[in-house]
């Protein structure tokens, strides 16, 4: 499928610009090549077809659309430009023609499009200052193969490859090689992929693992890089160190070995090792601070060493097909013997004065004499030689092709050779014979064979220096571990076809006079690989020196890990001597190891972490198809990336299954400190839309079905409101909510704002940063989500339905009682507040509200003693149950001790209650003391009929607030004559009457029916005594303002005012005013009866079951940290809500932290598991 663009080009400045260059700039935007004559659409993704249209460059017309003034300039400002259309957006969206160049040259930098502008914009600043530099010329050959060449043969390949062949065996050796092999390959057809999928900056594999898979990733993999390089450097010099003792200057060490054995001798070699390793890092860590310039020209020297040192090898192969070299080795017995004790393979010489002992005669026997005591296993066996490189056509492969492993201190013997052995033969002179200095077993050949492969990324490090990168890096890695591959493997067959299987597992060259193994098979002599090996093992070790510190500056001016900042800073030149000084005493931890085959695994692991990632990256972007994801290197699949990552896992584990674990460990550390301490960075990564793909597929599962009442915990929807200012008015709202969840489930933190969307849009943004604010303050873990509507209440019921997504929905709604909802100025509160109930019935969802909740605790505080009481009066599905449970998860609650209550009726047996209750918890697995509250039938007190007459007052009063001025003054008037002059008809000479209200004794009277299930499910503490008080006051006009009404009753508007007042006498019993004990003080209650037969009687029975509960709770419960109760429903006819708030008043009146739950209408709590 072809595409074609067409750019506009009009500008004045443009018109000096041929319209080829134009177009050659657009097609280098879309090609990511520099434009060329003949460019061919072969290597593009996308065939793309540019055509530039030149204006003629007249003006024209102003626009016919835009009259203003500044519509005026901005037109004289593009004017002969053809843009009239688009001058609005000219300063966000500039035009195409005047981009297209700073496009196309695009600048190698790790930041986002915004920085990148500014970035721009300070380069331009700087070329005032500073020389023009001069644009990277690296090709494939000299930018990617070479410098991959160089790092992938290594010091490996010189001291330990020879040996490897002759433990592992040819097939063994064969698999090790192929699997590491297999593994770079497919590491770096990932890798290709990535590096062509866009511009890789300079910093490599680190910048294209976290730009792939994050910060988060990209920091731990990155540091995982950089140790792994820096214990590559440890590695190299480890390897240079061995070389110099042991091959080139034996004679230099420190320590003497000269007549040490086992333990010392191994001890005496370490610790030249570290000493001689020491005194190398430290002047190579020199080198590198003083110029990094002289190590780049030093490296084709280096280089030139690794190729002459392989091609020495081939050619020493070829010449024992013609000529075998004579290198013998001196067997006793099948074992091969030290050649630095003797000069003769015998152990007596015929001279013409007769039969003469020799030096080997000396080592094993007491005397030089013929009847000196010798060794019983050199008495019983004979001495023999045997040619160590029989060559290519001896047919030695056949005996070297399984392998050979062994203990640690056993003897490295000859096959097929007959030995005799005493009985009680016990190894003495054991310095004389060639030993296994460690155990070796397959995976340790693994982990000591696999840095030989890596330095595949050194193409890819080197991206901001090469022409093409996109073209390099691929052809350049993939050839570069291509020819790499070839020389092992036939490296593993040629060793093993060439070479004795006794001096192939000599791993130092003793029995072949301490030459180095491969150097006695190179031509044309073993000094060119020794002296070769020497400097390419320098020379990697000063490139490890070199990039390892650039590769954490790159990550430390990331600024993801915030501890590793300092290491950003440098010399003035860029050079980062913070970070070289980290990696050079980072790298003397593995020259103090001072052992080549315990620091290769550790590097191993590190190496392969990194790759595993890079796999992983591809994989990932692939199977996401992120529209970003478009790579010129097509020659990659989503399979082979996997194949590769679980290589690299399985090899971590085949190397060293502790190292595996620790390096996992180190990694997961790193992910988890920038995860929580890290800088926020958002770079279009794949983990992100991995966790789309997950967040979409848990989603359509949960869309499956509700969950299990064992799964069943309250996502919250937290309904707050704000202030003129957008701050939050309830924060202990949060408090409870984070009490409550304790970072599990969903929240959803909500709030409503009236208006329209365009007008309140800041508003809403400001509210959302706010909430954002108070739930990181208040560490909830949620969302939060803002709402506009044209009034409170569709806000609020738009929040109720809209929040969520698929089965990820809330199904609890927490919100606070409105506090003020008896002022008349705040009259839709309250009605807003009922509306809210009702819905969340008709959406089957529990109903949480918290009365008083400023008086909840924060997070921070502590109860270390007291009670958490649930009053259970309804069965609501068991959330009362479960609600204080998940309260005392919390540090807040966790001291706090459960009693539950429950009501029983004149029919029910409280005991056998009690006792099935008991049973029930503990089924529940629920800690809890149980009791049971009677509550005996009783007449409906005088204090109970006044309190529903005043609130139907007020009920009536408030009606009244819609109706126009005459009708309100004439129906409040009608109101207060109406009490006014029933008082008078009972005491004419006293204004205030006090009644005492005391609870009558069951059965005194008639009984009142049972009120119903909805009205007994709610509790609050009920005042004791009360004063009816009716003040007469002057009409005002329906303009006055609504004065609040105070706790007991209401205020009317207009010409009257009604308040309730209660009093109680210090001892908290009621007060008993004069004459209500007598006789004739009874009477005069019961007189006053007419008013209360006119009561609506299902208000009476109500606020009866309100009062008689809120006493009961109130007695039990007034000492309580926390009071759970049922909340009644509101009723079915809307004309009485306002009696509804007066009854959940009074049945919580006088506790000081209330929670009433109202359950959804399903089981959220079992007893089963």
């Amino acid at each position: 499928m072809s595409q074609r663009f067409t750019v506009t080009a009009f500008s004045k400045s443009d018109s000096g610009r041929n319209v080829s260059d134009i177009q050659g700039e657009v097609n280098q935007l879309f090609e990511g090549d520099e434009p060329t004559p003949s460019s061919s659409n072969k290597e593009v993704s996308f065939n793309t077809e540019v055509v530039v249209v030149q204006g003629d460059g007249n003006p024209k017309e102003s626009s016919p659309f835009i009259n203003s003034s500044d519509a005026t300039e901005k037109s004289q400002k593009y004017d002969g430009k053809h843009m009239a259309l688009f001058e609005e957006e000219m300063e966000t969206s500039p035009m195409v023609s005047t981009m297209i160049s700073s496009l196309a040259n695009y600048s190698s930098l790790p930041q986002g499009s915004k920085e990148h502008e500014e970035e721009a914009d300070n380069e331009e600043e700087d070329k005032k200052k500073k020389k023009p530099v001069k644009a990277p010329q690296l090709g494939t050959l000299m930018g990617v193969y070479l410098p991959c060449i160089q790092n992938i043969f290594g010091v490996i390949l010189f001291l330990r490859m020879t040996w490897m062949v002759g433990i592992g065996g040819v097939i063994g050796s064969f698999i090790i090689v192929f699997m590491c092999c297999s593994t770079t390959m497919l590491t770096a057809i990932s890798m290709s992929a990535i590096a062509t999928n866009g511009v890789v900056p300079a910093g490599g594999s680190y910048y294209m693992i976290s730009r792939s898979l994050g910060p988060e990733f990209g920091g731990a993999v990155g540091i995982c890089f950089y140790l792994g390089t820096t214990f590559a450097g440890a590695m190299y010099i480890l390897g240079s160190i061995e070389l110099l003792l042991v091959y080139i200057l034996p004679q230099a060490a420190i320590f003497k070995m000269e007549g040490l054995e086992g333990a010392e001798a191994e001890a005496a070699m370490l610790n030249n090792m570290r000493v001689y390793g020491t005194i190398v890092l430290s002047f190579m860590a020199t080198v590198v601070f003083v110029g990094v310039k002289y190590v780049n020209k030093l490296a084709l020297l280096f280089l030139a060493c690794v190729i002459l040192s392989i091609l020495a090898v081939y050619a020493g192969v070829i010449k024992t097909a013609i000529e075998p070299p004579d290198f013998p080795v001196c067997l006793l017995g099948n074992r091969p013997l030290i050649s630095k004790g003797f000069d003769v393979c015998a152990k007596t010489l015929e001279s013409g004065n007769g039969t003469v002992t020799t030096k080997l005669w000396s080592v094993f026997c007491d005397s030089p004499f013929l009847n000196a005591t010798c060794d019983e296993y050199f008495v019983n066996n004979n001495v023999s030689f045997i040619q160590g490189i029989p060559g290519v056509m001896s047919g030695i492969l056949k005996e070297n092709l399984f392998g050979n492993y062994l203990e640690k201190g056993d003897l490295v013997a000859k096959k097929g050779i007959a030995t005799v052995e005493g009985p009680d033969d016990t190894l003495t002179n054991s310095n004389r014979y060639v030993l296994a200095d460690i155990t070796s077993f397959f995976t340790l050949l693994v982990g000591i064979y696999f840095p030989s492969v890596t330095g595949i990324m050194a193409g890819s490090n080197r991206s901001g220096d090469l022409r093409d990168a996109q073209k390099s890096i691929p052809i350049g890695t993939i050839m570069a571990i291509t020819t790499t591959s070839i020389v092992y493997m036939s490296a593993v067959i040629l060793f093993g076809a060439c070479i004795e299987g006794v001096v192939l597992r000599d791993k130092f060259g003793e029995g072949v006079n301490g030459n180095l193994v491969i150097g006695t098979l190179a031509w044309p002599s073993p000094w060119v690989i020794v002296i070769g090996s020497f400097f390419s093992t320098c020379g990697a070790g000063l490139q490890s020196l070199t990039g390892a510190p650039r590769l954490m500056q790159a990550i430390s001016r990331d600024g993801v890990v915030p501890i590793l900042r300092v290491f950003g800073h440098g010399k003035a030149n860029g050079e980062p001597t913070w970070a070289l000084l980290l990696t050079a005493g980072i790298c003397e931890i593995g020259i103090l190891i001072a052992s080549l085959d315990a620091v290769a695994p550790i590097l191993s692991m590190f190496f392969l972490m990194c790759y595993m990632f890079v796999n992983l990256a591809c994989a990932l972007q692939t199977l996401l198809r992120t529209p970003n994801w478009r790579p010129r290197f097509n020659y990659y699949h989503w399979a082979l990336s996997f194949l590769g990552m679980s290589l690299c896992l399985s090899l971590m584990f085949i190397c060293s299954w502790f190292y595996a674990i620790v390096a996992m460990v180190i990694a997961g550390s790193i992910y988890k400190y920038i995860e929580f301490r890290g800088a926020e960075k958002e770079w279009g990564d794949g983990i992100r839309g991995i966790s789309l793909s997950a967040a979409r597929y848990a989603l359509m599962r949960l869309e499956e079905g509700p969950p299990h009442t064992k799964n069943w915990r309250p996502q919250l929807l937290v309904l707050v409101s704000t202030d003129v200012e957008q701050n939050v008015e309830q924060p202990r709202l949060l408090s409870l909510t984070n009490q409550l969840k304790a970072g599990k489930g969903l929240t959803i933190v909500g709030t409503a704002l009236a208006g329209t969307y365009l007008e309140n849009h800041p508003q809403a943004q400001r509210a959302e940063q706010s909430l954002r604010k108070l739930m990181e303050t208040e560490k909830v873990k949620g969302f939060c989500q803002v709402t506009i509507s044209s009034n409170m209440r569709d806000a609020t019921s738009h929040l109720l339905q809209a929040s969520g997504l698929g089965g990820l929905m809330h199904n609890t709604v927490l919100v606070s009682w409105p506090r003020n909802w008896k002022q008349a100025d705040d009259l839709q509160t309250w009605r807003d507040f009922i509306e809210l109930v009702r819905e969340t019935t008709a959406a089957h969802l529990a109903l949480l509200v918290p009365k008083n909740i400023a008086a909840f605790p924060s997070n921070g505080e502590r109860f270390s003693e007291g009670h958490i009481d649930v009053w259970w009066i309804v069965h609501d599905g068991g959330m009362l149950m479960l609600l204080p449970f998940l309260l005392r998860q919390h540090k807040v609650w966790r001291k706090c001790k459960m009693r539950i209550f429950t009501v029983a009726q004149m029919d029910d047996n409280s005991i056998q209650m009690k006792k099935d209750l008991t049973t029930f918890l503990y089924h529940l697995r629920i800690d809890a003391e149980v009791e049971v509250v009677e509550m005996h039938d009783s007449d409906i007190s005088a204090y109970t009929y006044e309190k529903t007459l005043v609130m139907e007052q007020r009920s009536q009063i408030l009606k009244q607030i819609n109706l126009t001025k005459t009708e309100r003054e004439r129906e409040i008037q009608s109101i207060t004559d109406s009490s006014r002059g029933s008082i008078r008809r009972k005491n004419p000479a006293v204004v205030t009457t006090q009644l005492s209200v005391t609870e009558e004794q069951p059965g005194v009277s008639s009984k009142v029916e049972k009120p119903e299930e909805e009205s007994a499910s709610v509790a609050v503490s009920p005042p004791t005594q009360v004063q009816l008080i009716h003040d007469s006051t002057s009409p005002t006009s329906p303009a006055t303002p609504l004065t609040p009404a105070s706790e007991g009753g209401a205020q009317t508007p207009g010409s009257a005012q009604v308040q309730m007042t209660w009093t109680e006498k210090a001892d908290g019993e009621p007060a008993k005013p004069p004459g209500a004990s007598t006789p004739q003080g009874i009477k005069d209650i019961f007189n006053m009866k007419p008013e209360w037969e006119n009561l609506n009687q299902s208000n009476v029975r109500r606020m009866h079951t309100a009062l008689r509960l809120n006493g009961v709770i109130v007695k039990k419960s007034s000492e309580a940290k926390l009071v759970l109760l049922n909340m009644p429903g509101p009723p079915n006819n809307r004309s009485g809500d306002e009696n509804y708030m007066e009854f959940l008043e009074v049945l919580t009146e006088g506790l000081n932290r209330v929670l009433l739950v109202r359950g959804g209408g399903r089981e959220v709590i079992t007893i089963y598991s």
